[in-house]
C-alpha cells in the first residue's frame, strides 16, 4: 500500500530529515514506485508538489531533499497504485477550498464498492477512490456546515463518524489539513511522535543518518511526526488504534473527549 507522512508545529520546521528517511521508500527500500507528492502550508498559501516518477527518481523529490522549505504543517505520499492510472493527476496529495482556505489530503488504502452520493461542489479530475473520498468528506462538511467554517471541533465531531462511514469500505488511513490543524485517521497502519525539549539523537530507520535535535531546535520547539510506519529505531512511536482520528495543533495532540 501506500505510504503516508505529516508533520504538525508550533513554529514553522523543515522536514527534510523525516523526508530523508521516507523518500527512499518509494522505490529503494519499498516498492511505492508509482508517483509521489508534498505539500506545505506557508500563512494563507500552500505548496504542492506532485510528480508521478517514484521519488528515488524525481528531480521534484530531490528540489524538496535540498530546499528546507518551513511549515507549521506538511502532507506527504508516496504512491503505491491500486486505482486509477500512474499519472499526474491521481498523485496526492489533493488540494481544494473550502471556506476560503486550502485543504490538503492524502490516503493510504483501498475502498471497493464505494459510489458516493452526487457530488456537486467537489469532484474528482483523476480516477482514484482516493480523490473521491476526498471530494466526499469536504461535499459533506460544506453541505452540514452552510453557514460556513464551524472551527476545529466542529470539523473533528463531524468527521469522525463520516470517516467511520467512508472506512466501512475498506483501508481508510487519512491525513487531512487546512493549515490551522492536521488530522490523522487510522485504519490498519498510522504512528506519531511529538519531538520537544528535551531533544535527543534520532537515527533513520532507511538510511544511515542520525541528528541531535538539541543542537536544532529551540527550547520551546514541538513537533509531531506522523507515518504509516515508523521512521527512525530509536525512538518510541505511538500506534493509532484502527477507527481513531486524531487531531494534532501547534505540535501535539489534541484531546477531543466528551466532557463528562
Amino acid at each position: 500500500m501506500c505510504q503516508l507522512l505529516g508533520m504538525n508545529c508550533n513554529v514553522p520546521t523543515d522536514i527534510c530529515f523525516s523526508f530523508e528517511g521516507f523518500h527512499v521508500r518509494g522505490g529503494l527500500t519499498d516498492h511505492h514506485r508509482d508517483g509521489w507528492g508534498i505539500a506545505f502550508f506557508e500563512g494563507n498559501g500552500c505548496r504542492v508538489f506532485l510528480d508521478s516518477k517514484a521519488t528515488i527518481e524525481s528531480p521534484v523529490a530531490e528540489l524538496v531533499r535540498k530546499y528546507p522549505i518551513h511549515s507549521k504543517n506538511v502532507i506527504a505520499h508516496i504512491r503505491k497504485a491500486t486505482q486509477g492510472l500512474v499519472t499526474l493527476e491521481n498523485c496526492h496529495p489533493f488540494q481544494r477550498e473550502l471556506w476560503g482556505r486550502y485543504w490538503i489530503f492524502a490516503h493510504n488504502g483501498n475502498l471497493e464498492n464505494f459510489h458516493p452520493d452526487t457530488l456537486e461542489l467537489f469532484r474528482p479530475v483523476g480516477q482514484t477512490d482516493s480523490e473521491l473520498a476526498f471530494c466526499h468528506l469536504l461535499e459533506r462538511l460544506w453541505r452540514e456546515f452552510p453557514c460556513g467554517y464551524p472551527g476545529s471541533e466542529g470539523i473533528y465531531r463531524f468527521l469522525e463518524g463520516v470517516a467511520g462511514e467512508v472506512a466501512a469500505h475498506g483501508n481508510f488511513n487519512f491525513l487531512l489539513s487546512n493549515g490551522e490543524f492536521l488530522l490523522a485517521y487510522c485504519s490498519t497502519h498510522l504512528h506519531y511522535i511529538v519531538r520537544k525539549a528535551p531533544f535527543g539523537d534520532a537515527h533513520l530507520i532507511d538510511q544511515d543518518i542520525t541528528v541531535d535535535f538539541s543542537q536544532v531546535a529551540g527550547v520551546n520547539d514541538k513537533v509531531a511526526v506522523i507515518a504509516s510506519f515508523p521512521l527512525t529505531d530509536n525512538e518510541v512511536w505511538t500506534p493509532l488504534s484502527s477507527g481513531q482520528l486524531l487531531m494534532f495543533k501547534e505540535g501535539e495532540p489534541v484531546s477531543m473527549q466528551e466532557e463528562p
